[in-house]
């Protein structure tokens, strides 16, 4: 037998402490110091096993109805067809989107409130203890992969072809806690970055390269513009639409944010909003704002059925019961059911007016309100168009702004004098016009 001196070289720090392609088998590595363990090994390139089994840790303050089931069960395999994923949980959210594909639904994003919970650090979708990032670093590919094979699954599947993926909610945020009472997980800027490169390639590895990426939806204009230019040159250029939360209501740089998205050239939606005021005083306020200052091409209300006051119609997502409809119900309805996609939105002139402009019918749209305490008689001037029919019937729908009153009640008793027409405006009503026959 014959053996040879160690070579010194082994005995190197760099070498003595390298556990590179080291295999480690744990028995206990599920929580605490095991789990700790395990991290230390995995992200200093070990493959590490766990027997033990994992669980999901969840916060004492979450409603069952935001826990929302993930179709990555574990990390075992990315192979869609394989136990570790589970395509049938979720089937409440999954049937409340094809129902609403089926009645004329045709624009879908995919976003994300958290990354699984075996990528977060301590186990828990609803935040990190302290409200800091969550996600182990070693699974920004697999938040990325878990993203675009879902988008795959649903393009093959459920008929669903995704518009675009967004994998963030806003991620600036130090709210997304161990204890919170949602779903969500904070991410550093170069997390972002790394996260956004991660989910163009993973996309187009599953032959989605058309499907767009969406980012940051961060939850304020300030922090939307703030986000954007901390992004990596990189990852501004996998973004195809900047996205951004309206929780700012009447305050916040909206122009900063149009402005980024315009020298950047890229589409800009405010894909999330919500208020408390069941009025609809608030929801029109911040919307006309939204239209004349951020300019998005998308404005879409965080929940139809919430609790009351969050809600269009009060409901009890965990009972599932529903109640009444609010007031903001028919607020929105004076904007959703007349300014359709594909309109032209044209400045009103003011914060309390917003137009749109169908090319195809020759018809215009306005939005008005009256903020006043007293009513008020309005003037609309349409000289500035091309065509005016004199004497042309202008139809009107109106709804009040308090917790009563008239719920987009619609009439025809308005004609245009000239080249404008009149009309009168109860305290704190919204009114919308249709005018045909009229050309830009």
């Amino acid at each position: 037998m014959s053996s040879s001196a160690p070579n010194n070289a082994d005995f190197e720090l760099a070498s003595l402490f390298n556990v590179k392609d080291k295999v480690a088998l744990f028995t206990g590595g599920g929580s605490g110091i095991g789990l700790m363990a395990v991290q230390a090994l995995a992200v200093n390139g070990a493959k590490v096993y766990i027997t033990a089994t994992m669980q999901m840790a969840v916060s004492p303050n979450i409603k069952p109805s935001r826990q929302i089931d993930g179709y990555w069960l574990n990390w075992n395999s990315t192979s869609p067809t394989s136990s570790s994923w589970n395509w049938s949980v979720d089937s409440n959210q999954r049937t409340a989107m094809l129902n609403a594909k089926s009645n004329g639904a045709n624009i879908f994003q995919l976003f994300s409130n958290s990354p699984m919970w075996w990528m977060c650090s301590n186990l828990n979708p609803s935040g990190a203890n302290d409200g800091s990032e969550n996600m182990e670093s070693w699974n920004q590919q697999n938040h990325a992969v878990y993203m675009a094979t879902i988008a795959k699954y649903a393009h093959d599947n459920w008929g669903i072809t995704f518009d675009s993926v967004e994998p963030f909610n806003e991620p600036s945020a130090n709210y997304w806690t161990a204890a919170g009472t949602q779903e969500g997980c904070h991410f550093n800027y170069a997390t972002q970055s790394a996260v956004i490169g991660y989910l163009r390639t993973a996309l187009n590895s599953q032959g989605l390269t058309s499907m767009k990426i969406a980012a940051s939806d961060e939850t304020s204009y300030d922090q939307a513009a703030t986000t954007w230019g901390q992004l990596t040159a990189s990852a501004v250029s996998n973004i195809n639409r900047i996205g951004v939360h309206g929780y700012e209501y009447g305050s916040g740089n909206r122009v900063a944010v149009y402005n980024d998205a315009l020298s950047a050239h890229k589409a800009l939606w405010n894909s999330e909003y919500g208020d408390s005021d069941a009025t609809g005083t608030s929801l029109v306020s911040n919307l006309i704002l939204d239209f004349r200052w951020l300019h998005p091409t998308a404005w879409i209300y965080w929940q139809v059925l919430d609790v009351s006051g969050w809600g269009l119609i009060a409901a009890d997502n965990d009972a599932g019961t529903i109640g009444a409809v609010a007031q903001k119900y028919f607020a929105l309805a004076q904007f959703t059911r007349h300014i359709r996609q594909g309109m032209e939105i044209l400045d009103g002139g003011g914060d309390s007016v917003v137009a749109a402009y169908d090319a195809a019918n020759s018809k215009l749209i306005i939005v008005a309100v009256n903020w006043s305490t007293s009513s008020q008689n309005l003037m609309f001037d349409l000289s500035r168009f091309a065509s005016v029919t004199n004497g042309a019937t202008v139809l009107r729908w109106y709804t009040q702004l308090q917790s009563s009153g008239s719920q987009y009640v619609a009439a025809s008793d308005v004609k245009i004098s000239g080249t404008s027409f009149t009309v009168n405006f109860a305290s704190n009503m919204i009114q919308t016009f249709e005018i045909s026959n009229i050309k830009l």
